[in-house]
């Protein structure tokens, strides 16, 4: 055989072993391993945001002893636990947690849960000035304006309630909580005009709608108590609306599966 041969022969026989599947390829490349969330501590944070968000309270008090044996104690963890506590009816507990934070990096957090626990024990004064506080610390964040702005409400001061419940709807101009605060502000101002406005550019839902007529009825017949007169436990201004419907934020596994009869159906703005 001529040897010039061999050279084109090698080839073809290399050209075929190639395309009958022979030829070097690079091993696919090793797949990338994402840690459990219970691995990273800012990714365990916020999954116990979240479980207080859908209303686990227990669950991420559980959670919150979890993380501080493996990763220690912070602010951050503290402020959760403090939120926990709220959301399973422990105010007190929670408002100890709140005011060993007000001078930390949580402070605004711990001054709008002090507002919280107060408003939910009808204490409008002690709620204003938590709000106020956590505003001044955070003028940024829509959840303290509109919470401070819906106290004063409240509190009959109508006036001062404008500013914050602006800023709120202005800075979350998608939050159908801040429009339907704002749109409470217009009727108790007596503009009723502008109120039908900003619901119908909120596209509020017949419910909210609703839900914003029941709280003017009320509080426009239930006028600010007196300096020293005693105040009956008011709605939350912890209270969302949210989508089609208007209610409190989730409560408790417990509170979701007690009987009816136990349950308070009362829907807060």
């Amino acid at each position: 055989m001529n040897r010039a041969v061999l050279p084109p022969l090698l080839v073809l026989l290399l050209s075929a072993c190639a395309h009958a599947g022979m030829a070097y390829r690079a091993p696919p490349p090793e797949p990338t391993l994402q840690p459990a969330p219970q691995d990273d501590r800012g990714m365990y944070l916020a999954l116990i945001r979240r479980m207080q968000d859908q209303g686990a309270h227990y669950a991420s008090l559980a959670h919150v002893e979890a993380f501080r044996k493996r990763f220690g104690d912070m602010p951050e963890l503290r402020i959760l636990e403090a939120d926990a506590l709220r959301g399973t009816g422990n105010g007190e507990a929670a408002a100890t947690l709140y005011r060993g934070l007000v001078r930390g990096p949580q402070a605004a957090a711990a001054w709008h849960g002090l507002g919280l626990v107060a408003a939910a024990a009808g204490d409008r004064d002690n709620a204003q000035q938590a709000f106020a506080n956590a505003v001044r610390l955070e003028p940024l964040e829509p959840r303290y304006l509109g919470d401070l702005g819906f106290a004063l409400l409240q509190g009959g001061r109508i006036a001062d309630a404008r500013a914050p419940l602006a800023k709120a709807a202005e800075l979350a101009p998608d939050s159908s909580r801040a429009a339907a605060n704002l749109a409470l502000w217009a009727l108790l101002s007596g503009q009723s005009g502008l109120a039908e406005t900003i619901m119908r550019g909120a596209g509020l839902s017949t419910p909210v709608r609703d839900e914003i007529a029941r709280l003017y009825a009320t509080l426009r017949s239930s006028p600010a108590p007196s300096q020293g007169q005693a105040q009956a436990p008011a709605p939350p201004a912890s209270a969302v609306v949210a989508g089609d419907a208007v209610s409190r934020p989730p409560g408790s596994m417990l509170e979701r599966f007690a009987p009816a009869s136990d349950r308070s159906d009362e829907v807060l703005p």
